[in-house]
């Protein structure tokens, strides 16, 4: 099995639980730059770039690829990165594992679904591009298009779709900066809409679940607890040993910021984390359904506040915090 994206919250976690199941991986790095997040695994490390590099000869030695690689940045700018990094990398990939026989296992995100609430989750349906879509969404939603290609050329893949992942390993870090934003001061700001969020070890074990047998769909939602960001946020702090001080920013409040940050963005070349597009994201309810994944894969969502403890002492353990 080969884990792209190894120095990501989800393939290093991947890697760690195929590694404590006894399981022979091979970890694929960009470069070496990322090699740090293999600390305390003993296992094989390929490098190379998936946009321009030839994936044919490492692909071959293996049955399995897990795609986790990908460029994650809520926003409306950076679509050529973007394009490069989540588009052309996956469309090589999968075309390499087609001609080498291998199944595919594409990481994608919930976002490229049609979008539920509480009470009227959303499930594996995919959405049409849309006006609220950030250049995230748009890239991995043209990314699972390649792989639908090439599984109507013989490749056998399935594409997985997790919420919101928290928890140790997450090396950059990535979703956990929210965390780290949320217990930071003496109270925290939330924005009025919500997410599902989910323990990436759970996320990892379905995964591994998928490599060792060809499951009956092509794709599923592998989501979390919902909660809206207020409720998350209290549930952060009180994990961090902090007062659970929250308070719910009204959406226009929140727009306003994002408009702000464009602004900003404009003035120094560079999009802020807090732009437009992730506002407006912030403002709506993001829920989903694991029903099928849980009835056809056994795959098992852990409570969240698990998720947010294991990577507030994480985080506390390795400095970020």
């Amino acid at each position: 099995m080969i884990v792209t994206g190894a120095a990501g919250l989800l393939g290093n976690t991947v890697l760690r639980a195929a590694a404590a199941r006894g399981l022979s991986a091979t970890a694929w790095l960009r470069g070496r730059a990322g090699e740090a997040a293999l600390a305390g695994l003993d296992l094989p490390v390929a490098h190379g770039d998936l946009a321009t590099d030839s994936l044919e000869k490492i692909v071959e030695k293996a049955g399995i690829v897990v795609h986790c690689a990908a460029r994650v940045a809520i926003g409306s700018t950076g679509g050529e990165a973007s394009r490069r990094d989540n588009v052309v990398a996956t469309q090589r990939l999968a075309s390499a594992c087609r001609a080498a026989g291998a199944r595919l296992i594409h990481v994608s995100t919930v976002d490229t679904l049609a979008w539920g609430t509480r009470k009227e989750p959303g499930d594996e349906t995919p959405a049409a591009p849309h006006p609220r879509d950030t250049t995230y969404a748009a890239t991995k939603r043209l990314a699972e298009a390649a792989v639908l290609a090439e599984m109507e050329r013989g490749l056998a893949a399935t594409i997985v779709h997790p919420g919101f992942l928290l928890g140790p390993w997450d090396w950059k870090p990535s979703s956990g900066r929210l965390l780290l934003a949320a217990v930071r001061g003496p109270f925290a700001l939330a924005p009025p809409g919500g997410n599902d969020f989910c323990h990436a070890g759970a996320v990892a074990e379905a995964i591994l679940s998928l490599a060792a047998a060809p499951p009956p769909s092509p794709r599923y939602v592998l989501s979390g607890e919902a909660l809206t960001y207020a409720e998350a946020f209290r549930l952060m702090r009180r994990a961090a040993g902090r007062a659970s001080r929250v308070v719910e920013a009204p959406a226009a409040l929140v727009r306003a910021a994002g408009r702000a940050g464009d602004l900003w963005g404009r003035i120094a070349g560079r999009e802020p984390e807090l732009n437009g597009a992730a506002a407006e994201v912030a403002c709506m309810p993001h829920h989903f359904s694991s029903a099928l994944a849980i009835r056809e894969i056994g795959y098992r969502p852990r409570p969240a506040v698990e998720a947010m403890r294991e990577a507030w002492t994480w985080f506390v353990e390795r400095g970020y915090a």
